[in-house]
């Protein structure tokens, strides 16, 4: 057994893969590109799943890579067991070789015990293989290829060693390979491989064999080129290295823990409730720092959400540490210290990250006290009813939306008290509220278009895109599609569909950018084109209205795109390059686009940056931008490899996918990017750019709304219009915004002056009645007791009176209400020398309840707000009782 690191684990296994013909691919992100059924990547073979699918290629046939994984979600939710088993992560990486029709089980299982024994130098005898029940082939195999005995070779059914993409398509048998630990970590003498799942026998290895495609019909037929798809933990086969039987024994876990207990002063003890704190928040740390690098920001549905509940929870763990202040920041920075040599993304973003899980610590912070208490009392209330032990769901739903409390943290605390939450009432009032049954994620943010085009693609049918050069073509129309998506011969006139050329000039809608409009004449009719959608890299498909005669399958068709659209498009499109741009200079290196909309009547970017910008900072940005465009600088493209226009300074966008072969778009000194849509030939072209709007989106999150060209000078006749509107209003003889923001400031002033003298007045008065009301002064029970109702403009004025006769009652009771447009402010005062038989908050509550209202406040002065002015006399009642004892 060797004593190698994580680190050295993971680099050992790609350079060992590599020796052995396999293409390195780096990690894919966490977010599924491609495939809207997962909420993260989970294992492997995801970023390769079209390629086991046969739907795409690629210039090589064996692959390997360390993937990083998360599972805390659907089927693969670990949340709950984190912190509290040897094995559940929620983030981890899968270590994995792949073949893509090229080699198989002999290969595929010669490499695995020669990394394994040879690289790893595990003892031979210490491991343990399982294939299915049925796969005499593989069995054959490990004896042959690994000299595995018979009786270490265990034949398990479907459900432990048949492995499926889904009810349809490529799928499997496979083979575990296992790690006896030892028979002191078994979990009794009938321990053993299928029988039970204790950490004996820890599977380390999955090794599977596509070879059958399964149909609709149930049906197993052989695939013409088997595949290869394995997958190895590495905190797995870490821990075997290092000889420890946890995976947070690992130095990757061990490092991130000393680091919390230095900051807490708690040691790390396997054996106490701290110890699974300190476990949770390695763990957590891990996966907040690796989600925000991938672009994931904290929000209340979807991935944003499940980040979300991560730092809350982690938070939480904290205070078991005695970690009342964020400390998740510094601890996710230690992730990117640990790891950032092996995931650059981290380091690239860690001061991004840092601010992120910063303001969402603080925040929570804000709350957690509050809904804290709540639960506890919730909890007191439900023990002493000795009823069902359970938290309801409207309760659960209540915390939740009030302070944010994830449901995760209500069953952690509820759990260790005994106690059991409704879950399903929980989940209904989350539905009702957002009225709506989806799921609280929406996928990959791709529009459902394959579900329509798919067919077309299988039959082969392509259509180039030659809208860079000109804005009309000549082509054959080689598909139609009514409204519905089927396929049809002809559309007639009045009639909506698809149209698909050979060839055109419509740019289809994709990287953010709209689709283009225009026409299409056909020698049998004439149709608008509405949009252009792209639902594959290959395939463009027209949203058409035949407007006079029909349109027919194999007509040749004269193909024009609306040129103004198009270029007030590529106007805001261009643009939309140097803001990026501009934004990084003026705000810093973090920024990244977060989201972009370009269409030919303005510009939309998100970005991600932690605050709102200031005016100052708007002005820098536009300024930066019209700099750029008073360039008249050329805009360049070019086509050439990804790494060449990588190493060329080009800014892939985070979370594209981009071919082999990508389209580079530079404006020499300004920016760089690649970019597929369509742009301006010189900067010049663009016109005034103007910002009309910034906003948040999300947590993290801004978006900048603008104009360029037209639209700009539209605005700025806007803008110079309602200033005369205003100077006419305000009798200036000049609209010169000088005099008019200084007109306006004088009135302001006026204002201001007048509200002053108002207060005064109303205080003047308030004083004076504080003199009458004096006469309503009763003695209950030996306590002088003031009730009384007065007229006040407003709380400040109620309050003013409060203080008058404070003044004049040393010893008592005090309790004055107005009323004011519906609402019924109270304030109830008791002097000091009363605190020992009443405070001044537990005397509201009672009585603010019969106005329909609560408070709260210091012992002495408490404040409360009702709605029902009709309960105001059974309130003074109330008190009068209470007083009275």
């Amino acid at each position: 057994m060797s004593n190698l690191t994580a680190g050295e684990i993971r680099t050992k296994f790609l350079e060992f893969f590599r020796s052995h013909g396999h293409n390195v691919v780096e990690s894919a992100p966490l977010i599924p590109k491609d495939d809207p059924t997962l909420l993260f990547t989970n294992a492997g073979m995801v970023q390769f799943k079209k390629l086991f699918l046969g739907q795409e290629k690629r210039d090589y046939v064996r692959a390997t890579t360390s993937q990083k994984c998360l599972r805390v979600g659907g089927k693969h939710n670990d949340l709950e067991n984190v912190g509290r088993t040897a094995r559940h992560l929620t983030f981890f990486e899968m270590l994995g070789n792949f073949s893509f029709g090229d080699y198989f089980k002999e290969q595929a299982i010669g490499f695995a015990w020669e990394f394994l024994t040879k690289e790893l130098k595990l003892d031979p005898e210490r491991l343990y293989i399982t294939v299915y029940t049925d796969d005499d082939e593989a069995s054959d195999l490990w004896q042959k290829v690994a000299g595995v005995p018979l009786e270490r070779i265990y034949r398990l059914g479907e459900k432990d060693n048949f492995w499926s993409m889904g009810d349809t398509g490529p799928c499997g048998p496979c083979s575990e390979i296992m790690y006896d630990q030892g028979e002191h970590v078994a979990c009794g003498p009938d321990c053993g491989i299928g029988v039970c799942e204790c950490d004996r026998f820890l599977e380390i290895w999955n090794l599977v064999f596509m070879q059958y495609d399964q149909l609709e019909s149930g049906e197993r037929v052989p695939l013409p080129r088997p595949s290869i798809d394995t997958g190895m933990g590495l905190e797995r086969v870490a821990a075997v290295c290092q000889g420890v039987y946890s995976n947070f024994d690992i130095n990757l876990f061990q490092d991130i823990m000393g680091y919390t207990a230095k900051l807490s002063g708690v040691a790390y003890d396997t054996a106490e409730e701290t110890g699974t704190a300190h476990r949770v928040i390695a763990d957590h740390s891990r996966s907040i720092a690796f989600m925000i690098a991938d672009g994931i920001l904290p929000s209340n549905e979807g991935r944003g959400y499940v980040l979300r509940r991560l730092i809350r929870r982690a938070f939480r763990f904290g205070r078991l540490l005695g970690l009342r202040d964020p400390f998740l920041h510094k601890t996710a920075f230690e992730v990117v210290r640990l790891m950032g040599d092996a995931f650059p993304d981290l380091v690239e973003r860690k001061d991004f990250m840092e601010k992120v899980v910063r303001e969402e610590e603080e925040r929570f912070s804000l709350t957690l006290d509050k809904g804290l208490a709540m639960l506890n009392e919730e909890l007191e209330r439900i023990a002493e009813e000795n009823g069902k032990r359970e938290v309801s769901g409207e309760f659960s739903f209540k915390l939740y939306d009030t302070f944010g409390f994830p449901i995760d943290i209500v069953n952690d605390i509820a759990e260790k008290q005994g106690f059991t939450v409704d879950e399903n009432g929980y989940n209904e009032h989350m539905a009702s509220q957002r009225k709506r049954a989806k799921a609280a994620w929406k996928g990959s943010g791709e529009a459902d278009l394959g579900s329509v085009f798919h067919t077309l693609l299988e039959q082969g049918v392509r259509s180039g895109f030659t809208g860079y050069e000109s804005l009309a073509e000549k082509s054959r129309v080689i598909a139609l599609l009514d409204e519905s998506g089927a396929r049809v011969e002809q559309l007639a006139s009045g009639s909506k569909g698809y149209l698909v050329t050979e060839s055109t000039p419509f740019y289809g809608e994709s990287g953010g950018q709209l689709g283009d409009t225009g026409t299409v004449v056909t020698p049998g009719g004439r149709a608008t084109v509405e949009n252009a959608l792209k639902p594959n890299p290959h395939l463009t498909a027209h949203v058409i209205t035949v407007e006079d005669g029909e349109i027919a399958e194999g007509q040749e068709a004269e193909l024009v795109v609306e040129e103004g659209p198009r270029l007030a498009t590529a106007r805001n499109h261009t643009t939309t390059h140097l803001l990026h741009a501009a934004l990084r200079k003026v705000l810093g290196e973090h920024v990244k686009q977060a989201g972009s909309l370009v269409g030919p009547d303005r510009l939309r970017f998100d970005f991600t940056h932690i605050a709102a910008l200031t005016p100052e900072e708007i002005a820098a940005v536009e300024r930066e931008v019209n700099r750029a465009v008073l360039a008249n600088a050329p805009v360049c493209t070019s086509v050439l490899s990804y790494e060449e226009a990588v190493a060329r300074g080009a800014m892939a966008l985070f979370g594209e996918k981009y071919e082999e072969e990508v389209r580079m778009v530079e404006v020499p000194n300004f920016s760089t990017e690649l970019c597929g849509g369509t742009h301006l030939t010189s900067t010049g072209q663009a016109g005034p750019f103007v910002i009309l709007s910034e906003s948040g989106v999300a947590a993290g999150v801004r978006r900048i709304e603008a104009a360029t060209g037209w639209n700009a000078l539209d605005y700025y006749e806007q803008q110079r219009s309602a200033v005369h509107d205003v100077a006419g209003a305000l009798k200036l003889r000049s609209a010169a915004p000088e005099d008019v923001v200084k007109r306006i400031r004088t009135l302001q002033d006026e204002l201001k002056k007048l509200a002053k003298d108002n207060e005064k007045l109303a205080a003047k008065a308030a004083s004076a009645k504080g003199g009458d009301i004096m006469d309503d002064l009763q003695d209950v029970n030996g306590v002088k007791l003031l009730a009384a109702r007065v007229d006040a403009p407003n709380v400040k004025a109620l309050r003013d009176i409060m203080d008058d006769v404070r003044s004049k009652l040393p010893s008592g009771v005090a309790c004055l209400v107005t009323e004011n447009d519906g609402k019924v402010p109270l304030i109830l005062y008791v002097s000091k020398d009363l605190h020992d038989r009443f405070t001044a908050p537990q005397l509201i509550k009672p009585v603010a309840e019969k106005v329909g209202g609560s408070g709260g406040g210091r012992p002495d002065l408490a404040q409360a707000g009702g709605t029902d002015a009709s309960g105001i006399n059974a309130a003074f009642e109330t008190l009068k009782t209470l007083v009275e004892g």
